[in-house]
């Protein structure tokens, strides 16, 4: 095998199919690789054909510019694919098992590792702790919306799926294991949802669906979703959800209205440095620290905040110099005096991603209708990219090799 072919990042807005190298056993060189990871040996690496790898509200933060990405990075972190060959250290993950990605690369072998933390693995990423594919400093691990994608750790890393015919009947739901519902469902596990709970879930993307969809899971008695765009509030609802319009006025406001009481049990923040401003409708001004300050105004006293919308410490586009370094002015008096809890960063996938596969393959769940997945092929994945920019109330699955039916 030679070849392979990859989305990659080459500026603001614009991502490109490229003709890259087919995956080794060894880190090389390329835009976004750590210096200290070049020419790192991976025999306990599996390469896999991709079967399914989706575009993430993460990977657009790089696209438009926001991150320090570099021209040339492959983009990819939410991969599942099929083994076709394995290193010499792996065991038991075997050429022909069905796999599902985690996006944290972890090592299985660190403190952290060993603490369910898998999100701030301290080997994989000579930065920092932490890693994923195809993300600016991550490490520079090759990212997954390719052909063909190369999986550090395997037989820590892979969750296999225990049938390969059931898991490709299931793959659009199966393929949001990677990251978007450990995502959303560790956003609302962190916010303390549970039987009963009302909540709230600040952004309507594939994550806030996500969220809602896994605090029904969780069991809440009421969930309202928030956002600016109607096409994705039309989509919360289609499964149950609540909704209000946070262009139309304060969402405490608004949850009033809905529940007799200004506050919810639960918030969860889908959103992340983006954010703008309430009110105002679509004319309204970036104000990064705007979900976290409402989120904080909603929740009950002695309620908690799961936090798995992204924050950055490198932002150029940021509104201030502050925000340009992930410094925002978050009240953390209101937090202090309400005795808030808050959760942020990484989602630990393998912490979730077994019993939500079980939950998908017993039809417990239906996260692919809930974040209304679609499938196009890898060479449309600029145009997917360009729609889901411009607010399509879509999770757009790239189908590299085929695997995914009509």
């Amino acid at each position: 095998m030679s070849g392979n072919k990859a989305v990659a990042y080459q500026e603001p807005g614009v991502v490109e199919v490229i003709d890259t190298d087919y995956p080794t056993f060894e880190l090389k060189d390329g835009p976004g690789v750590n210096p200290a990871n070049v020419g790192r040996k991976v025999p306990h690496g599996a390469i896999l054909r991709t079967v399914t790898t989706n575009i993430c509200g993460s990977d657009q933060h790089m696209v438009r510019g926001r991150t320090t990405a570099p021209a040339g990075l492959v983009l990819g972190h939410e991969i599942s694919g099929e083994v076709v060959e394995v290193g010499s250290d792996v065991e038991f993950t075997k050429v022909g098992d069905i796999v599902s990605v985690p996006f944290n690369i972890s090592c299985g072998r660190c403190r952290n590792c060993k603490e369910r933390k898998t999100g701030i693995c301290l080997n994989v990423n000579p930065d920092r702790p932490g890693s994923a594919y195809g993300y600016v400093d991550m490490g520079g691990w090759v990212g997954g919306q390719a052909e063909y994608v190369l999986v550090p750790y395997a037989d820590w890393n892979l969750l296999r799926f225990p049938d390969r015919e059931q898991a490709l009947e299931k793959i659009m739901d199966l393929t949001m294991l990677s990251d978007i519902f450990p995502t959303g469902f560790h956003g609302a596990v962190t916010a303390g949802v549970e039987v009963g709970s009302t909540v709230y879930v600040a952004g309507a993307g594939p994550v806030g669906l996500a969220a809602a969809a896994g605090a029904q899971l969780l069991g809440a008695a009421v969930v309202i979703v928030g956002d600016m765009n109607d096409e994705r509030l039309a989509q919360a609802r289609s499964f149950g959800c609540e909704t209000l319009n946070v262009g139309a006025g304060a969402p405490e406001d608004q949850i009033e209205q809905l529940l007799g009481v200004p506050e919810v049990d639960a918030a969860v923040d889908a959103v992340g440095f983006e954010a703008r401003g309430h009110g105002g409708g679509d004319h309204a001004k970036e104000a990064p620290a705007t979900v976290l300050n409402s989120l904080m105004t909603v929740t009950a006293a002695g309620g908690a905040l799961g936090i798995p919308g992204l924050y950055v410490t490198g932002d150029p586009g940021g509104v201030d110099e502050a925000a340009k370094v992930g410094s925002l002015s978050i009240s953390i008096g209101t937090g202090w005096a309400k005795s808030l809890s808050f959760t942020t960063g990484q989602c630990p996938v393998m912490k979730y991603n077994r019993q939500l596969m079980m939950a998908i393959l017993h039809d417990k769940v239906d996260i692919a209708g809930a974040v209304n997945a679609k499938a196009i092929t890898l060479d449309d994945a600029p145009r997917g990219y360009a729609e889901f920019d411009a607010g399509a109330a879509t999770k757009y699955v790239l189908n590299p090799n085929g695997y995914v039916k009509s």
